[in-house]
């Protein structure tokens, strides 16, 4: 089928959403001219850069933000005093204007100038810092994966929808034109009946070796980063990037990237309940490091319906050829089978693979092209949370996956899950991984 008669039967050709007018915390309306006032929280990346460092997932936000008509960063927050010198230069570059900078989270909820929290810190954040904001009236646009923990995704939406917040989970496919047309395509059945899918992460991480504890830097406030999880001595192996590798404070590959994965999968299954089973295997290979999550690991879920999901990551060295072939979601029917990325999708039909339709971003005029962070701004000002592309409530059931793999291998068992309740069936070990003992202050509240 040709690929612009396909896009249009398919029903993708709509253009820029209407934006209406703004509702904000104090239920004031505001004009769709007046100015967002955006504050980024977390801006480090990649060790060993500090100095100039501008690789974080909080500088993408900024530039993000950067290209939507009056939306204006206001404020950088880090636990790292020795970035704030980059991360303003890079808003006055692109804003035109110098941001206020803040150590303490706290300080940007009690603006009342701020009307949105970008969420990029580190994964045992999330939840505290969405929930502190949408009770302080704040609109939040919250890193991939929505939390660490699965008892925390439910006390997010709840906020959420106690306190009327807009509130986007960054997982930035779902806003893509080529992606959701691919969804289509597999919902109205023209794929076949589809019983499987797996997501697959070939990705090569270099051992982080082994670092001795060490004094903490000065600028660095390493309490306020450890936050509600344990507290352990100073080690730059536990700090910047690399605390995905440890248990406090990571939800290791699977929620890394293979969130992306694991999305695409439930989405094309139309799975809007968790797996009934879990099994997952691995282990930690390669040279000896502190590194203490696997970097192998292999699950597979088992759905009421008796379809299946699988979950693969591996961050050893990959075969060279075919990589890129190799990683993304795959979705099997009885008739063929798709292969579906952030930006495309490729389908093959019968025991030739025989090519199917397919289509990629470039597909679609670029007026008609959106992303998640303008469909974030849109349902900002129309208060419409209904027509965000990944509410949080679906970023907690893409992330529970994740968490679930991630249990299952550390009991080292198969479990079974209350989807329910959301805790699991007769196994006290497994529940115990579903929270954690939050460390004061930094504690989830009980009445949200």
């Amino acid at each position: 089928m040709d690929r612009r008669k396909f896009i249009k039967n398919s029903g993708y050709t709509t253009g820029i959403m209407t934006v209406a007018p703004l509702v904000i915390k104090d239920y004031v309306s505001k004009s769709p001219n007046d100015s967002l006032n955006v504050a980024v929280v977390g801006v480090s990346g990649k060790r060993p850069r500090i100095r100039g460092m501008i690789s974080g997932r909080g500088m993408v936000h900024i530039r993000n933000y950067a290209d939507i008509p009056n939306v204006r960063v206001t404020a950088v927050c880090d636990v790292d005093e020795r970035l704030f010198p980059a991360a303003v230069a890079e808003v006055e570059k692109l804003y035109g204007s110098r941001p206020r900078t803040e150590v303490d989270f706290h300080k940007l909820i009690e603006d009342k100038d701020i009307d949105i929290i970008s969420v990029a810190t580190p994964d045992h954040w999330h939840a505290l810092q969405t929930i502190w904001a949408c009770q302080a009236g704040k609109d939040v646009y919250v890193e991939k994966p929505a939390h660490q923990l699965i008892a925390e995704g439910r006390k997010m939406i709840e906020a959420a929808r106690k306190y009327d917040r807009v509130v986007q989970n960054g997982i930035t496919w779902r806003s893509s034109k080529a992606t959701k047309a691919g969804i289509k395509f597999i919902h109205d059945g023209n794929l076949g009946n589809v019983y499987m899918a797996k997501g697959i992460v070939y990705r090569h991480r270099e051992s982080i070796g082994r670092v001795e504890d060490s004094p903490i830097p000065e600028g660095v406030h390493w309490d306020m980063f450890l936050g509600p999880a344990p507290y352990r001595p100073f080690n730059e192996n536990r700090y910047i990037y690399n605390w995905h590798w440890f248990w406090d404070t990571s939800t290791t590959e699977f929620g890394n990237n293979g969130i992306y994965r694991m999305d695409g999968a439930r989405w094309a299954l139309n799975k809007n309940t968790h797996p009934l089973k879990v099994h997952c295997t691995g282990g930690l290979f390669g040279p000896d490091s502190d590194q203490e999550v696997p970097n192998v690991m292999l699950a597979t879920y088992e759905y009421g319906d008796g379809k299946i999901i699988q979950n693969e990551v591996r961050s050893l060295f990959t075969n060279p050829e075919g990589i890129e072939r190799h990683n993304g979601t795959f979705i099997y029917s009885d008739q063929g089978w798709m292969a579906l990325s952030g930006g495309s999708f490729r389908t093959y039909f019968g025991e030739n693979n025989e090519p199917g339709p397919s289509m990629t971003e470039d597909d679609f005029p670029e007026e008609e092209r959106t992303d998640v962070w303008k469909n974030f701004i849109e349902c900002v000002r129309s208060r419409k949370w209904q027509d965000l592309d990944c509410d949080i409530a679906e970023g907690h059931m893409s992330a529970a996956i994740g968490h679930l793999g991630n249990i299952s291998y550390r009991t080292g068992r198969k479990l079974t899950f209350d989807v329910e309740t959301e805790k699991f069936i007769d196994d006290q070990e497994a529940d115990s991984y579903l929270t954690r003992d939050y460390r004061h202050p930094y504690v989830m509240p009980e009445k949200i």
